[in-house]
């Protein structure tokens, strides 16, 4: 293989349609390769989204109109759209943390049990920290506390 299709980082090249298997190592270097193409992918669609949107509402301030409610209106999309892109960009920062798991071989292990998180949970959910069980603990502990 040529020094042009290894990673520096110890990461394999594999190919397009490559999907993780139940039947391989878990968190081989194949799996790792896989998340980290899958949230760099992502990672650039979220970059792509949020500047467009920035630009198109940036065009649209020029725009003020003398009905108050075409402004009310106006104002509420655009609060909408920050929150949006607020989410986003606390997308990216979750996606950050998991390329960072990713290069020191700690992605796919729960931060609290170190258990893996298992291939289908991060396939829907590549930026997962913990295991399914910790989550739920997580989340119940988030729903006694906002009941009080």
């Amino acid at each position: 293989m040529s020094a042009a299709g290894t990673n520096t980082k110890g990461l394999i090249k594999i190919s397009k349609n490559y999907i993780p298997k139940d039947t391989e190592k878990y968190m081989c270097d194949k799996h790792l390769s896989f998340f980290k193409t899958k949230l760099l992918n992502w990672k650039k669609e979220l970059v792509k989204a949020n500047n467009e949107a920035l630009y198109h509402g940036s065009m649209d301030d020029n725009s003020v109109s003398a009905d108050i409610v075409d402004q009310a209106s106006s104002y509420t999309d655009k609060a909408v759209e920050m929150k949006a892109i607020n989410r986003q960009i606390k997308l990216i920062s979750k996606i950050d943390k998991a390329l960072l798991r990713v290069k020191d071989k700690t992605y796919g292990f729960c931060a609290e049990t170190a258990e893996p998180i298992g291939l289908k949970r991060l396939m829907a959910r590549p930026v997962a920290e913990l295991c399914i069980a910790a989550q739920e603990k997580h989340e119940k502990e988030e729903k006694v506390y906002a009941d009080d």
